[in-house]
């Protein structure tokens, strides 16, 4: 008899993974090679938030879609836009705090790592640690704060605000314990939706990848919420 998978609870039940499950999961991301750059977009005027990943050939690699109004502390990612492939659960360590740390398993509940604000030092430009569980930690900041001051006052504008995804482009780059860039993501000219453009800019192992991705994904969502 097969052994019994330990699931976390915090995954849903109609999402949770069993042996053979949890097998074509693993196959799912043995084969899966990003091919880079890969393309986050989400729609700006949408009550409902749809964020989702797609490589360079347009295939899709992730989805998200919270619920409408609700807080950020849990997070389901997929592999369509069906929902029925359950890939990632994040979940935030405490409720409504600026300085939580969000905690990144896959659907089995195996962790893969975590992603935390860095203090006082995101209240003027976004400073995030991304931990991989077992390969170490990563350090992602933004590149030039003014742009997205900028970017948040004119998308508050009438009318100008409609330009502002087009003409400002703030950009983030992730670095390793030794300073080494590591990927680097831009947003990108775009009307009516967000869309960011991620660069991998040095050789990575499998989890701090994983790791990294689901952090650049958080960092997105929260980065939004905050304007």
């Amino acid at each position: 008899m097969s052994p019994t998978v330990p699931v976390s609870p915090t995954v849903p039940p109609c999402c949770r993974l069993g042996v053979g499950a949890q097998h074509s999961r693993s196959e799912y991301n043995r084969i899966m090679v990003h091919t880079y750059p890969l393309n986050m977009s989400f729609k700006v005027l949408s009550i409902h938030t749809r964020l989702s990943v797609a490589d360079a050939n347009g295939r899709l690699i992730l989805y998200v879609r919270p619920k409408a109004f609700r807080l950020r502390e849990s997070i389901n990612v997929f592999a369509d836009e069906q929902q029925s492939r359950l890939v990632y659960h994040v979940e935030a360590d405490r409720i409504m705090d600026f300085s939580a740390a969000y905690r990144m398993t896959d659907a089995s509940g195996i962790p893969i790592g975590s992603i935390k604000r860095r203090g006082m030092r995101s209240l003027w430009r976004a400073h995030y640690q991304i931990e991989a569980t077992g390969q170490g930690a990563f350090l992602l900041r933004e590149e030039n704060p003014w742009v997205k001051v900028i970017d948040g006052i004119v998308g508050d504008i009438p009318v100008l605000g409609l330009f502002s995804g087009y003409l400002l482009h703030p950009s983030y780059l992730v670095e390793d314990a030794s300073g080494r860039p590591t990927m680097r993501v831009v947003k990108q000219p775009a009307f009516f939706e967000g869309k960011f453009r991620v660069e991998k800019l040095a050789e990575l192992e499998p989890r701090q990848e994983e790791a990294i991705l689901l952090g650049l994904l958080m960092m997105i969502l929260l980065e939004r919420d905050r304007g």
